[in-house]
C-alpha cells in the first residue's frame, strides 16, 4: 500500500477540506470568544515562532512560517508598534536583527492558546467517546503527516524536464 493509503483517491482532497474547515472553525470560534482581538491569525502564528525561537532574525521566522520576507516584514512592523514584538541586535553585528517577544506579546500568546484549548476541550467533551479516542489515536499519524508535508515544502524544485530554447 502506499504511504497515503485511503480507500479511494477521493479521500484525499477529504483530508485537505476537513483541514482548512477546521482551521476556520477554530478562527471564528476564538473571534467569537474575543470579537474585539486586534491580532490576525498571521500575527499570532509570527508571536508562536518567536515563542519557539526566541532572537530569530527576520530571514529565520520567514523560513519557519515559510513565508515571504517581506510579508514577515510587514508583520512585525506591526507587532513591533503595537508594543508585542521587540527588535534587538543580532550579536556581535549590529547591522542584524533579532526579534524577541515583549511580555504584551507572550501574554497575548498565552490567552490565544488558552482559547484555542478551551474551544477544543468543549468540543472534544461534546463528542462521543469513540470518537475522542479515534482524534487522540489519529494524532501521532497526523503529526507524521505534518512532517511530510514540511519535508516536500523543503526539497528543492525539480528542474523543468521541458526543452528550453537558446
Amino acid at each position: 500500500m502506499s504511504p497515503l493509503a485511503y480507500p479511494s483517491s477521493a479521500a484525499r482532497p477529504q483530508l485537505a477540506d476537513v483541514v482548512a474547515r477546521l482551521r476556520r472553525a477554530m478562527r471564528r470560534a476564538a473571534r467569537a470568544a474575543h470579537p474585539a482581538h486586534p491580532l490576525s491569525v498571521a500575527q499570532l502564528e509570527l508571536l508562536a515562532c518567536l515563542a519557539e525561537h526566541p532572537g530569530a532574525r527576520p530571514g529565520e521566522v520567514a523560513r519557519q512560517l515559510r513565508l515571504a520576507p517581506n510579508s514577515v516584514t510587514t508583520l512585525v512592523n506591526a507587532l513591533v508598534a503595537q508594543g508585542m514584538v521587540a527588535r534587538t541586535s543580532g550579536g556581535p553585528d549590529r547591522r542584524t536583527v533579532a526579534l524577541r517577544l515583549t511580555g504584551a506579546g507572550a501574554t497575548t500568546l498565552r490567552r490565544w492558546q488558552a482559547t484555542n484549548a478551551t474551544i477544543l476541550d468543549s468540543a472534544l467533551a461534546a463528542l462521543p467517546t469513540g470518537r475522542q479516542h479515534a482524534l487522540r489515536a489519529a494524532l501521532p499519524a497526523l503529526d507524521d503527516l505534518i512532517d511530510q508535508v514540511d519535508t516536500l515544502t523543503d526539497q528543492p524544485k525539480e528542474a523543468s524536464t521541458q526543452p528550453t530554447s537558446a
